[in-house]
């Protein structure tokens, strides 16, 4: 399907929705889970890997500071896109890693790095 056809599918799916109800915009709770501005990128660092410790994904992302990367984690820990696991053993440590719902982020990720290829963005 040509990328043209393809949009007008689109819009032909999103004018069959109801603008009254709470589902009148269908992309919104996505956009409220990707609205903090490293939730994207801690989740792209985790669909490059099985898992990965605090400071390992710290490293994996300049700019972030622990603080922001602590709070990242703990949202996507309760909207469940993450998996938090503690290890009680000596020294104790924690490893993220996708959820089934995370991994199907996926074709979002991949559709974003077409759409960077295609128009240079």
């Amino acid at each position: 399907m040509d990328q043209e056809a393809g949009f007008e599918a689109y819009r032909e799916i999103i004018s069959r929705i109801n603008p009254d109800t709470d589902a009148a915009c269908p992309v919104q709770s996505a956009l409220e889970l990707f609205s903090n501005k490293w939730t994207l990128r801690v989740l792209y660092e985790l669909t490059k890997n099985d898992s990965l410790r605090f400071g390992q994904l710290r490293r994996q992302i300049p700019g972030i500071t622990n603080t922001m990367l602590s709070t990242t984690l703990k949202s996507l820990e309760r909207k469940d896109p993450l998996i938090r696991t503690q290890y009680n053993e000596i020294p104790p440590h924690t490893e993220y890693r996708l959820s089934e719902k995370g991994k199907g982020l996926y074709i979002v990720f991949l559709s974003i790095m077409d759409w960077s290829q295609r128009y240079g963005a």
